[in-house]
């Protein structure tokens, strides 16, 4: 038996001998890279070699897609960036593991068996094995191309999740890609042309692949030298714009906590820490893809180039900076902070991302990818609106390029904001626009009857956006006590009246801030909204076929229709938001902010009485005048998921436009979380508004109101069906508190009786009385019927994640 071992032994040496001699021999023939790490390209196997000299020493590998799929509904776009993940080399028998340690869960102190008792408490991951083939003085050579040619992004899994098909690597039809697989001093890059075969069964693949069962895409790996140790940490507080970094300190005393939280930002000090302003040591760089158009590209250029002066308001001169990318720059290479110009088939979101140090929060490379479908959506948006642009020449487009144009540059600071480490703030709007990290609403207005959209979006940077670089980018000197710092900047910001709300106290549905609203406008959203509706009226009365050009299908008509139609739309769900809402801030103990109140009474009636317009025919039914405008679509320009939907088969649906629109407010309106909301504050305040009368008023101004034009009692129609679902939806709801069911089956059994007392000679009351009994019979089986989808619209100005 031991003889059999002794010979397997010398006959792995002897194996393993002869590799590395076969390596050390033809190696010669095979292309050599040096840089952070030295690799060997061999053509005739299409393999890559890596030389591993320092074992356990860790670095930044970064997977990232050098080429997509251009399906925003898929979401695997080019330059689209995947985990970052610190990992070192360790040497394991004949193998090299690349190990993945556990940074989220630490021990911050000088007691090495303190430190290893947590590593050894929680996973790591061992990311990849490579056999050694050949080793010389404490340099390894190791095989790396299996670990390249894995599918690291989850192209597949993507596909699958977003039922496009079930897809596997076909790596005979897969290679490296040499013109993009580089080697620098501090980063090595690889890229691998990667296809995918499967069955592609969806719609989103089969309208950008040329053959959707084989999907050809690149994805890209970085192996990066992470940064000194010279960085230094800004802790986080929830009240300065920034995002945060967190892990947990096991090493921290008893009566402190262990979850660590700083912010995320770039590495930024100035020459001359004593003067008043100072040029920086290093300072933060931006280029623009140079494959960007004209005039976007000048617009992102300048939009972009905003942020200078925030940080010329904390002392640095010539700090941020937005240049074009060289010809020869890869958009991927960490050296490189990048706004990426990417095209989809289809508008989709734009998003800020950054490749950061996990261990401590520095942003290494920022990387915005901007939509480049958005911008006609803003186009689309200024066409709608403006009084006959082609009634007398159809090159009459400058005042709608320049407003598209005008957003263009607010969204380049605004992505660019993601990747200097900021968060959304959603109550800007009401302070005087103060950020461009809000998603701002074009602003317009009325001048002699038509709609002036010269002023639509601000230009420069926001009083907020200051408070957020110096929250993050201050710079402090060393007899200065950084905490008092940074408390004197957000208390100054309070005192400005300033304020911040982000994502999760913003979205319509299921939150319940009074000010904090996507796509708002104006200090008093319900005086905002009746504003809207006036203009929105006058611009449909003065549309047209004027707006669009001559020779242009009746058909795209109907499309440049849709987002004036529906201009209400986001307005509308943050007038919602303030019936059952709160006033509240991320306040600290000590800082004198409000901490949480229910939303004024008055306030709460002035938006109930704002929003039901939205569900009067009188505001919401297209003028019938409007209707010969809109013809069964023509060939070659059928509807798509931006057309109004309907039940009429070819003809334009008017009554379903009612009924999308009329649905969107009641859903927010009659959400389930609002409504027991509503039971809560009633509860503490007798006073305040309450579900009963909620939904007494809504009844009032809907079902019981009376109609005397046949097409507008028709539209009316549409709108109390879509109230009496929405009313059974709260009686029938097991998420809420069950006094939510008790008042809304109350109202369903009063308008029974109410609707019995002439239902024999009116067949929609009976109808609505039989739909009442029937839902009473089976609750649990009743599901709002849906209406006609509504439109693709948010974000204006295109489909968010970040």
């Amino acid at each position: 038996m031991r003889k059999n071992y002794a010979l397997l032994v010398w006959l792995l040496l002897l194996s393993f001998n002869l590799l590395s001699a076969q390596f050390s021999e033809q190696n010669k023939a095979y292309v050599k890279c040096q840089g952070f790490y030295d690799f060997y390209y061999d053509e005739s196997t299409d393999k890559i070699f890596l030389e591993v000299d320092n074992l356990e020493e860790e670095f930044l590998y970064v997977y990232s897609l050098s080429s997509g799929i251009g399906s925003n509904d898929i979401g695997l776009d080019r330059g689209q960036l995947g985990n970052e993940q610190v990992v070192f080399f360790k040497k394991a028998g004949n193998k090299l593991l690349l190990i993945q340690p556990n940074l989220k869960y630490r021990a911050i102190t000088d007691n090495e068996l303190e430190r290893k008792s947590v590593k050894q408490a929680f996973a790591k991951s061992v990311l990849f094995g490579f056999p050694i083939i050949e080793e010389k003085s404490g340099t390894y050579v190791i095989d790396i191309t299996d670990f390249l040619m894995q599918d690291a992004h989850g192209v597949a899994n993507r596909l699958q999740r977003t039922e496009q098909g079930s897809y596997t690597l076909d790596t005979s039809k897969s290679a490296l890609a040499l013109e993009r697989t580089k080697a620098f001093p501090k980063n090595v890059e690889f890229d691998v042309t990667m296809t995918f075969k499967g069955q592609g069964n969806g719609d989103y693949i089969k309208s950008v692949a040329p053959n959707a069962d084989l999907v050809t895409v690149a994805e890209h790996h970085s192996f990066i030298e992470l940064p000194d140790d010279k960085y230094k940490k800004r802790v986080f507080d929830p009240r300065s714009g920034s995002s945060p970094f967190n892990y947990y300190d096991y090493a921290t005393p008893v009566e402190s906590p262990i979850l660590k939280q700083f912010i995320r930002r770039h590495r930024l000090e100035k020459k001359d820490p004593t003067a008043a302003v100072s040029q920086a040591v290093e300072p933060i760089i931006y280029y623009l893809d140079n494959g960007t158009p004209e005039p976007v590209r000048s617009a992102l250029l300048e939009g972009g180039r905003w942020w200078n002066q925030a940080f010329e308001a904390i002392g640095y001169k010539d700090a941020f900076q937005l240049k074009m990318l060289p010809d020869d720059a890869d958009p991927l290479d960490v050296r490189y902070n990048v706004i990426q110009w990417v095209h989809r088939s289809t508008r989709g979101w734009s998003y800020g991302s950054s490749i950061t140090d996990p261990r401590t929060g520095e942003i290494m490379k920022g990387h915005v990818s901007l939509g480049s479908l958005r911008i006609r959506q803003d186009f689309l948006i200024a066409q709608a609106l403006m009084n006959k642009p082609f009634a007398e020449r159809d090159d009459n487009y400058q005042p709608m390029l320049e407003m598209a144009i005008a957003r263009i540059r607010q969204l380049s600071a605004h992505e660019i904001g993601h990747t200097l480490g900021f968060a959304h703030n959603y109550a800007a709007s009401t302070t005087g626009k103060a950020s461009v990290m809000d998603y701002p609403h074009p602003q317009f207005k009325l001048v002699d009857g038509k709609v002036d959209f010269s002023k639509a979006y601000e230009v420069g940077i926001g009083a907020w956006d200051k408070v957020t670089v110096a929250y993050s980018y201050q710079n402090f000197n060393k007899d200065e006590n950084e905490k008092d710092g940074l408390n004197a900047i957000l208390d100054k910001a309070k005192a400005d009246g300033l304020r911040y709300i982000t994502d999760q106290d913003a979205r319509p549905q299921g939150s319940a801030h009074v000010i904090a609203h996507l796509w708002d406008n104006g200090t008093n959203v319900s005086k905002e909204l009746d504003d809207m509706l006036k203009l929105r009226k006058v611009a449909i009365n003065n549309f047209s076929v004027d707006n669009i050009q001559d020779g242009t299908p009746y058909s795209v008509l109907e499309d440049v229709f849709v987002p004036l139609y529906f201009f209400h739309r986001y307005q509308t769900e943050g007038v919602a938001k303030v019936i059952g809402g709160l006033e509240y801030n991320y306040a600290t103990k000590g800082d004198g902010q409000e901490v949480v109140a229910i939303a004024d009474k008055a306030m709460q009636e002035e938006a109930l009485k704002s929003v039901l317009k939205t569900l009067d025919a009188n505001e919401i039914a297209i003028p019938k005048d409007k209707l010969s405008l809109f013809p069964p679509r023509s060939f070659g320009t059928p509807r798509t998921r931006e057309s109004i939907n309907g039940k009429t088969g070819v003809s334009f649906d008017a009554l379903s436009a009612v009924e999308t629109a009329s649905n969107m407010t009641l859903k927010f309106l009659l959400h389930p979380e609002k409504a027991s909301r509503l039971i809560q504050q009633k509860a503490i305040d007798t006073d305040n508004v309450g579900l009963g009368e909620v939904l007494d008023i809504l009844i009032a101004s809907t079902i019981n109101k009376k109609q005397q034009d046949a097409y507008l009692k028709e539209a009316q129609t549409i709108i109390n069906f879509r109230v009496l679902f929405h009313i059974m939806n709260l009686a029938g709801h097991t998420n809420v508190h069950p006094q939510v069911n008790a008042i809304a089956s109350q109202k369903l059994k009063g308008l029974s009786a109410q609707l019995a007392k002439d239902a024999g000679s009116n067949a929609i009351r009976a109808e609505m009385i039989k739909r009442i009994n029937a839902f009473n019979e089976h609750p649990e089986l009743f599901k709002v019927i849906p209406s006609p989808k509504i439109p693709d619209g948010s974000p204006i100005g295109m489909s968010c994640f970040h």
